[in-house]
């Protein structure tokens, strides 16, 4: 009977290996494989068994070992066509609510669509602390071939530049990096914005920043928006360029400030998040959108759809972002080394949510 199940265990070993083979041959993983209890939970089976199997493989020169615990080398994939191996690309999102954000949901389609595996990292940016060195240790501990990175720091995305992964930049910190990105040409709008405002007699204007669109120094982006309205005569300092700790009670805490001290009367804001955290804001405090503040969002958001008239804010046409990622993905595959940057054309919605000065009542 112990024969026999020992029988049994070396044959499931033996098509698991043959299984393993196979994927590895494919190009399912390069650089290093995933670790047995992953690879039991994926494939249905027990963990003796694909212990075994990836022993046959170490024998065989296709895998070596690198001590208990940790996961095994790949040696055969330098012998793996790359124009023929799929990629498993990792997406490191900002904060969890990215995730709903319809180019996402249509890239990582498409990336499926192309035959590559595509998911969302286990942690996000914020989650993660905006920390390069917490960034580092999840993705040491991710087995993926390349890695889009959305809005990230200029921590971030100087780490990925400097190391062995492939990564591409959306948005985010990347104008300085040596990396592949693409974002949004903003300042278009952003400019026509502020004329309108000011025409309209406007001269508290505000961009809500996140820390990292400001430190070490402000992004092209918030360079631009100061610069603008100097031109337009009004002196700028850090009034303009409110930041806040990345919570919801800090951005409120800073609204509250904000309001308290000189409250702007026109408010530029990032997300499509912070639009409804501000509208209640000023549901709260008895402002009036857009008699007593003008809000208008710097990014689009799939809400507003729903709003009548739409919030004020920037669009853009996401499938030239999708399109590009792919390309990029496809230049990974073959070995093509591609670090150019882009930007997409970027117009402003007019809303229901900017329209000319009347002083609030406090």
């Amino acid at each position: 009977m112990e024969d026999r199940r020992e029988w049994m265990r070396v044959s499931t070993a033996g098509q698991l290996a043959a299984h393993l083979r196979s994927e590895l041959g494919r190009g399912r993983w390069h650089g290093m494989m995933p670790g047995v209890i992953r690879l039991a939970r994926e494939l249905g089976v027990g963990r003796d068994a694909v212990e075994e199997a990836l022993r046959e493989l170490e024998r065989e020169g296709v895998l070596r070992g690198q001590g208990k615990g940790k996961r095994r080398l790949i040696l055969e994939a330098s012998r793996i066509g790359l124009g023929e191996r799929a990629l498993r690309v990792a997406i490191l999102l900002g904060e969890p609510g990215d995730m709903s954000s319809s180019y996402f949901v249509e890239m990582i389609h498409a990336l499926r669509q192309a035959g590559h595996e595509a998911e969302f990292a286990p942690k996000t940016q914020i989650e993660l602390g905006d920390s390069a060195a917490k960034v580092a240790r999840m993705v040491d501990g991710v087995d993926a071939d390349a890695w889009v990175v959305f809005s990230g720091s200029r921590e971030v995305l100087e780490w990925f530049a400097a190391g062995p992964r492939p990564a591409f930049a959306i948005a985010g910190r990347a104008n300085h990096v040596q990396i592949a990105s693409i974002a949004p040409d903003k300042l278009p709008p952003m400019q026509t914005a502020i004329r309108r405002l000011v025409g309209e007699g406007h001269r508290r204007i505000v961009l809500m920043c996140r820390p990292h669109r400001i430190t070490p120094v402000p992004g092209l982006f918030e360079r631009a928006f100061l610069e603008e309205l100097e031109a337009q005569g009004i002196k700028t300092g850090a009034y303009h360029l409110q930041t806040w700790d990345e919570t919801a009670n800090g951005f409120h805490d800073a609204l509250e400030k904000l309001f308290r001290f000189s409250p702007p009367s026109a408010l530029f804001v990032e997300e499509g998040s912070f639009v409804t955290a501000t509208l209640q804001f000023c549901l709260k405090n008895g402002l009036k959108v857009p008699e007593n503040l003008s809000i208008i969002c710097c990014d689009p958001c799939q809400t507003f759809e729903w709003c009548r008239p739409t919030i004020t804010h920037f669009d853009w046409d996401n499938r030239q972002l999708v399109r590009r990622v792919l390309r990029w993905v496809t230049n990974v595959r073959s070995g093509k080394v591609d670090r150019k940057k882009g930007f997409l054309k970027t117009r402003l919605i007019e809303g229901g949510t900017m329209a000319a000065i009347s002083r609030p009542k406090v």
